[in-house]
C-alpha cells in the first residue's frame, strides 16, 4: 500500500514525498516542534529540581538517581519499537497517543506524594516521549517537499537541542518561584495545545497492513535496555566491574542474536540492508560521537558552573545559552549544503565542534569567559545535526519512515549516554584520586563521610566548607582533581569528535546529497 496522506478525512492522494509540500506545513512544524521541545526539555528541568525531590519526598540518593535514569532508561530502549508502530498504525496517531501519555503522567508526576509514584509517573512519560518523538520527525518527512525537508529537518533539530541550555534556566525559575512539582506542569499546557491544534493541522497518514516483527521488537528492546542501563551505572560500578561487563555483555548478545532474527524474518524491523548502506550506518555513527562530545560537554560545565564558580541553577543555565549558536550553524550548514553537499556539511560541523572541545580542554578556575566562548563554537558545529538527521533519513525507505527517524533519535540518546558515562568516568577517577590522600589525613570525620567526600564534588566540596580553614587543603585537591580530569575528558571528546569527521569523510559516498527516501 503507498504511504500516503489524508487531510479531515478525506483522500487527498498526497504522497508521502509531496512534491509541493502541504500547504499547512509551516504551520504544523512550530507545532512538532514544541512537542519535541518539551520532551527534550522534561530531562533536563528535572535536574535541578533533585535537591529539592531529595528533601520533599525524602528521597534516598538511589531514587534520585532513578528519577532520571528511569524516563532515559525507558526512552531510549523503547524508541525503534515505537517507530515501528508509527509505520504500522500511522505517525499521526501514535503522535496523539505519545502527547496524551506524556500529558497525563507530567499531572501525576506534578503530584507524586511519594519516590516510588515520582518515579513510576517517569516511566510512563519516557512511554509517551519515545511514541511521539519518532512520530514528530515521520510527520516532518510527509508534509515537506524533498527540496524544503531539510531546512525542516534542520528546525526540527533545533528543537530538539535547544532544551540542553534551556532546561537548566526554566527548572532555575521555577524552582525559586514555585514548588518541584511546577517543573512537570509545564508540560500540560504543552500538550493541550498540541493536541487541540495538531487535531485541526495535522493530515492521517494512512496506515499499513505489513505485520510487526514482534521478536525483533523484543530482542532490540531488551538489548537498548540491557546496553543503555550498563553506561548509566558504569561511573558507579566501575567499567571493568562484574556488574558493568555482564550487563554490556548481556546486550551485545541480545543486539547479535536481534541481528540474526532481522537476517531471516521476511518482515524485519530493521532491515539489515540498510545497515550496509554508508549513507544510514555511517551517518547514524557519526551523530553518535556528536551526541557524545555535545552531552559531555554540557555535563562537565554544568558541574563547573555550579560547583567550582558558584553559580546558582538559574544563573548556571543562562551562561550555557552560547550553545545557541546551534540556529547559526544551521543556517550556514543549509547554505553550504546546496554548494558542496551535506557529506562535507556534516564533516565541517564536526571539526569545528572539535575545536571548540580543545579550547574547552583548558578549562581552569577562572577562565569562563573562555568555556563559553568556546561552548558556542561547539554549537556551531552542532548546527550539522540537522543536515545529518536528513542524511540518515533520506536512506530510509518509505515504508521504514519512522524506523529512520526513531533511529536519529536512538544515535542521540545513545550518544548522550556513553558521552556521559565515559566522560564522567574518567573525572570521577581523577577527582577521588586527588582528594583520597588529603581525605586520608583528615582526622575526627566519619568514615561514611569520608566515603562520600571521596566519590563527589559536591560531598568533598561540603566538608571542605564545614572543616573551615583546615579544609582548605582538601577543597584545593577536589578542584583540582576535577579539573584535571575534565580537561582530559575533553581531549578525548575532541579525539573521538575527529575520529567522527575523518569516517565520515573517508565511508560517506562523494558529494553526498539529501533526496527523497526511496520507495
Amino acid at each position: 500500500m503507498s504511504d500516503q496522506l489524508t487531510s479531515g478525512g478525506a483522500a487527498a492522494g498526497l504522497p508521502r514525498a509531496v512534491p509541493r509540500g502541504l500547504p499547512r506545513r509551516w504551520w504544523i512544524l512550530p507545532l512538532l516542534s514544541l512537542s519535541v521541545l518539551a520532551v527534550t526539555l522534561d530531562n533536563l528541568v528535572l535536574q535541578v529540581a533533585l535537591p529539592t525531590l531529595a528533601t520533599d519526598l525524602d528521597a534516598t540518593q538511589s531514587q534520585l538517581q532513578w528519577f532520571a535514569d528511569a524516563y532515559a532508561l525507558v526512552f531510549a530502549s523503547t524508541l525503534l519499537f515505537s517507530g515501528s508502530l508509527g509505520d504500522r498504525y500511522g505517525h499521526r496517531r501514535l503522535y496523539f497517543m505519545g502527547l496524551s501519555l506524556f500529558g497525563a503522567a507530567s499531572l501525576a508526576a506534578a503530584y507524586s506524594p511519594s519516590s516510588p509514584q515520582l518515579i513510576t509517573a517517569r516511566v510512563v512519560m519516557a512511554l509517551g516521549a519515545s511514541l511521539l518523538m519518532p512520530a514528530t520527525l515521520s510527520i516532518v518527512q510527509q508534509i515537506f517537499a524533498p527540496g524544503e525537508r531539510q531546512k525542516a529537518v534542520s528546525i526540527w533539530a533545533g528543537a530538539a537541542s535547544i532544551g540542553v541550555p534551556i532546561g537548566p534556566i526554566v527548572g532555575g525559575f521555577l524552582l525559586e518561584h514555585y514548588w518541584w512539582g511546577s517543573v512537570f506542569l509545564i508540560n500540560v499546557p504543552v500538550v493541550l495545545v498540541a493536541i487541540a491544534a495538531g487535531a485541526f493541522l495535522i493530515p492521517s497518514s494512512v496506515r499499513r497492513d505489513t505485520p510487526l516483527d514482534w521478536v525483533g521488537a523484543g530482542l532490540i528492546v531488551a538489548g537498548l535496555f540491557l546496553l543503555v542501563y550498563g553506561l548509566i551505572e558504569a561511573p558507579r560500578y566501575g567499567w571493568t566491574s562484574p556488574t558493568t561487563l555482564g550487563l554490556l555483555a548481556g546486550a551485545l548478545v541480545i543486539l547479535i542474536g536481534f541481528y540474526a532474527w532481522q537476517t531471516r524474518t521476511p518482515h524485519a524491523l530493521l532491515p539489515p540492508s540498510l545497515l550496509r548502506v554508508p549513507r544510514f550506518s555511517v551517518t547514524a555513527g557519526a551523530i553518535i560521537l556528536m551526541a557524545f562530545g555535545l552531552f559531555g560537554v554540557i555535563y562537565i560545565l554544568t558541574q563547573y558552573l555550579q560547583l567550582i564558580l558558584g553559580y546558582s541553577p538559574l544563573q548556571a543555565g543562562i551562561r550555557l545559552m552560547p550553545i545557541g549558536t546551534i540556529a547559526v550553524g544551521a543556517g550556514i550548514g543549509l547554505m553550504l549544503a546546496r554548494r558542496i553537499g551535506t557529506k562535507w556539511v556534516l564533516v565541517a560541523g564536526l571539526l569545528v565542534m572539535a575545536v571548540g572541545q580543545v579550547v574547552l580542554a583548558g578549562i581552569g578556575a577562572d577562565t569562563e569567559g573562555r568555556a563559553l566562548w568556546a561552548l558556542a563554537v561547539v554549537g556551531l558545529g552542532l548546527g550539522s545535526l540537522g543536515p545529518a538527521s536528513d542524511l540518515l533519513l533520506g536512506a530510509v525507505p518509505a515504508d521504514k519512515a519512522g524506523i529512520g527517524s526513531a533511529m536519529t533519535d536512538t544515535t542521540l540518546q545513545l550518544g548522550g549516554s556513553l558521552g556521559v558515562a565515559v566522560l564522567g568516568s574518567v573525572i570521577a577517577t581523577s577527582y577521588t584520586n586527588g582528594v583520597t590522600p588529603v581525605l586520608a589525613a583528615t582526622s575526627a570525620v566519619p568514615a561514611d563521610t569520608v566515603a562520600s567526600a571521596a566519590n563527589s564534588l559536591s560531598s568533598g566540596l561540603s566538608l571542605a566548607a564545614q572543616l573551615g580553614s583546615s579544609g582548605d587543603a582538601l577543597r584545593a585537591a577536589a578542584i583540582d582533581g576535577f579539573l584535571s580530569g575534565a580537561q582530559t575528558s575533553l581531549v578525548i571528546a575532541c579525539t573521538v569528535t575527529i575520529i567522527g569527521a575523518v569516517l565520515s569523510a573517508w565511508l560517506l559516498p562523494g558529494r553526498t546529497e539529501t533526496t527523497s527516501p526511496a520507495g
